[in-house]
């Protein structure tokens, strides 16, 4: 007897990528510096880790909003009861205005056409519901977020169309992989209602040229068909070029009040920023009235609570601190990217260049013992097991090319980054010294004798008490 609905059973989540597979194997042992230093350094986590000591100084500086109080007079009963579902007035004006201003103040954002969610998570799957119908398509430019498959797919039952981009021009995106994407489509009888852009790019850490932007309106404009600028990460950009929303775009172009405008979509959320996951503070901005309207009824069934609603109006209210924040955080996360560009460049491993974001996307095709993606799974297992590092595969990212991988660096310590950057590079290290006396690379990786000899080489000769788990 079928006692479950079918998507009790639909594989369609993505839980068994291998970016979701790594999370599992470092949860079964995590690295700690102090209790586990033998352990699995998590790098397949984009988390925000850089700026704790600025929000601590910000909630330390205003006992009022973390007390949920109003000129010294508790208000706690005020939040805790019910609230409209479209969201404090309070706390979408400053997050309106922060979104300018991490946007340089070259945009406009009205605060009505905001819509809270519950994360950027539930943004993109609500816009799902509202631009598409089960078994239309959604083009993504590879590689995208491994979370796609599961935020665009699993509950709305859209289709993941790719946008094929390679290395060749640093994964840009062309008219023809556009074009090309919009046939595949049509091929395979589904009907497109728009594309889908990270800006700044997840996984790669670029932001999207005034070139690609352009291409990208001009290209929805003549399918007459949506967009959506997933801009999670335009807090962000650490180096030039400075980001550039789809909006300013919109605007420079004298789009208002043209049904272009209402085809334009962005998703956001204080995750990144902010470093506050936990918070579960997303939005959508559309121009579109019908979608707000749609988007602000389902966003019943994710809400953003009034209480945190009411201490990030306090914060981001406060104009001194936003300005501060966001300037030393971009510092920040300069700082540390050089980090790992530094130690991977000294281990002989490359990355693309990148502006943005929290994590490098990085060029390990030379370590690859043939040019298919099962030789990329060989190497995302060793470093796994033997090097103990949890970075994701480009396969779980939909790249074309075998050999890239995303590798986080905001989530850590420098301490713990170190700790990565030595352990890689013993293990390339390893990786020459074994081909250059002319071992076969399988047979090396098979034997238990020379993993172990590998393990300790890298965490040091007490290793012998490290489990491995195939």
């Amino acid at each position: 007897m079928k006692l479950l609905s079918k998507k009790v059973k639909c594989n369609a989540h993505g839980q068994d990528s291998s970016y979701f597979l790594g999370w599992q194997e470092y949860e079964k042992n995590p690295y700690n510096e102090v209790r586990n230093p033998r352990g699995i350094i998590q790098m397949g986590l984009a988390e925000n880790q850089l700026s704790f000591d600025l929000l601590e100084s910000w909630l330390a500086q205003n006992p009022d909003a973390v007390g949920f109080k109003k000129n010294g007079e508790s208000i706690l009963k005020e939040l805790a009861l019910h609230q409209d579902y479209r969201g404090l007035p309070a706390f979408k004006n400053a997050l309106a205005e922060f979104m300018e201003e991490i946007r340089g103040n070259k945009v406009r954002l009205k605060s009505e056409n905001l819509v809270l969610t519950a994360g950027a998570t539930s943004a993109n799957e609500t816009l799902m519901f509202c631009l598409a119908d089960p078994g239309n398509a959604f083009l993504l430019p590879t590689p995208y977020y491994p979370g796609f498959d599961r935020d665009l797919k699993w509950r709305t039952e859209i289709q993941i169309v790719p946008i094929q981009c390679n290395s060749s021009n640093g994964f840009r995106i062309t008219g023809s992989a556009l074009e090309e994407a919009y046939k595949e489509a049509e091929r395979r009888n589904l009907k497109v209602k728009g594309v889908l852009v990270t800006n700044p790019s997840n996984p790669l850490g670029i932001t999207l040229s005034l070139h690609e932007l352009n291409l990208l309106v001009n290209f929805i404009e003549a399918k007459g068909i949506h967009l959506i600028s997933d801009e999670i990460y335009s807090g962000l950009v650490f180096n030039s070029p400075d980001f550039v929303s789809v909006m300013e775009v919109l605007m420079n172009k004298n789009y208002m009040n043209t049904q272009i405008w209402n085809q334009i979509h962005i998703v956001y959320s204080l995750s990144k920023d902010l470093g506050i996951p936990g918070f579960r503070v997303g939005a959508i901005y559309s121009n579109d009235k019908e979608v707000v309207s749609a988007a602000t009824k389902m966003s019943s069934f994710g809400l953003v609570s009034s209480q945190t609603q009411y201490l990030l109006s306090a914060m981001l209210s406060d104009k001194k601190f936003t300005k501060t924040y966001v300037s030393e955080n971009r510092k920040r996360l300069k700082h540390r990217q050089e980090m790992l560009i530094r130690g991977l460049r000294n281990a002989g491993i490359r990355c693309l260049e990148s502006n943005a974001g929290l994590f490098c996307w990085v060029d390990m095709r030379h370590l690859l013992s043939s040019n298919t993606f099962e030789a990329e799974m060989e190497i995302w297992k060793k470093i796994i097991y033997e090097v103990g590092l949890n970075i994701s595969p480009g396969s779980s990212c939909h790249c074309a090319e075998p050999g890239w991988f995303r590798v986080c660096f905001a989530n850590m310590s420098e301490e713990t980054l170190n700790c990565a950057m030595q352990r890689i590079k013993v293990f390339v290290n390893s990786e020459c010294k074994t081909n250059v006396n002319g071992s076969n690379r399988n047979q090396f990786w098979n034997k238990n004798s020379r993993r172990k000899s590998l393990a300790n080489w890298v965490f040091g000769q007490s290793f012998h008490d490290y489990k491995y788990e195939r």
